[in-house]
C-alpha cells in the first residue's frame, strides 16, 4: 500500500488523469526539477482524444542545451507555430464537449503568451487546474536530484509514463468509463491528459480522481521504484 507522506514527480504537460490521482494521495507533493530532460515522455507530451483515437501533443524544445539537462533549464523552441496548431487541435477535438466553451478562457492564454521555460509552463497549467479542481495544496520543488532509493518516498518519476501506459496490465487502464466526444468511433479511452476530463466531467473531475486512488496501490514494484 502506498502510505509514504510524500510522492516524488516528474514535471509534465497537462499530465494524465493518474497523475492528479496521485496528486491527490498525497499533501507532501515533491517535484523533481533537476533530473535530466527525457524526450518522449509526459514533460513535453500530452494526450488528448480525437476522431481518429488517441493524440498527442508535443512542445518542441530548444536544443542549445547539452545532452543530460536538467528539466528546469529546459526552453521552450517558439520558432515552431506549435501553440496555435495545438489550440486549434484542442478546440476541434473538445468544441461538442460538455464544457469545453466554459473552461476554454483558462488555457487560451497558454497558446498565445511566451512562457521561456517548459518547466514554469507546465507549472503554470498546473497550477490553473488545481484552482479549477479546488486543490489547495501545491508541489515543493526539489533542491537537488533524489535518488530513487530515498527512504519514506513514494517515487512515481518512472511509473507515470508515457510508454507504460498501453502495458496489458497497467492499472490505470481500468478506469471508470465517462463520456469522451467521440467514443462512438473509438471506444472509451483512459487515462488520457487531465483536460480530457474536465471538458468532459466539469465540476465532477475531482470526484472522478478520487473515486480512483485505489489503482495506486496496484501498480507492483515493477512499476514504482
Amino acid at each position: 500500500m502506498l502510505t509514504a507522506n510524500s510522492i516524488l514527480f516528474s514535471t509534465a504537460y497537462l499530465p494524465p488523469i493518474e497523475y492528479f490521482v496521485a496528486f491527490l494521495k498525497t499533501n507532501i507533493p515533491l517535484l523533481e526539477i533537476h533530473e535530466h530532460f527525457k524526450r518522449r515522455s509526459y514533460s513535453n507530451h500530452c494526450l488528448i482524444a480525437n476522431v481518429s483515437g488517441p493524440h498527442q501533443l508535443t512542445i518542441p524544445v530548444t536544443k542549445t542545451c547539452p545532452n543530460h539537462c536538467p528539466i528546469k533549464d529546459i526552453r521552450i523552441d517558439y520558432s515552431e507555430k506549435w501553440q496555435h496548431t495545438h489550440w486549434k487541435t484542442l478546440e476541434t477535438s473538445y468544441n461538442k464537449s460538455p464544457f469545453f466553451l466554459y473552461y476554454k478562457d483558462y488555457f487560451e492564454p497558454f497558446y498565445t503568451k511566451k512562457i521561456p521555460y517548459l518547466l514554469d509552463y507546465n507549472l503554470q497549467l498546473f497550477d490553473v487546474v488545481c484552482n479549477l479542481l479546488k486543490i489547495k495544496h501545491r508541489f515543493t520543488t526539489t533542491n537537488s536530484y533524489i535518488n530513487p532509493t530515498s527512504d519514506n518516498l513514494i517515487d512515481v518519476r518512472e511509473s507515470i509514463d508515457l510508454k507504460k501506459r498501453t502495458l496489458p496490465d497497467y492499472p490505470f487502464k481500468n478506469m471508470q468509463a465517462y463520456r469522451q466526444v467521440f467514443e462512438d468511433k473509438t471506444g472509451f479511452i483512459p487515462n488520457l491528459s487531465i483536460i480530457d476530463l474536465l471538458f468532459n466531467k466539469g465540476a465532477q473531475t475531482k470526484d472522478y480522481l478520487m473515486q480512483h486512488l485505489h489503482l495506486l496501490s496496484l501498480l507492483n514494484q515493477s512499476y514504482i521504484n
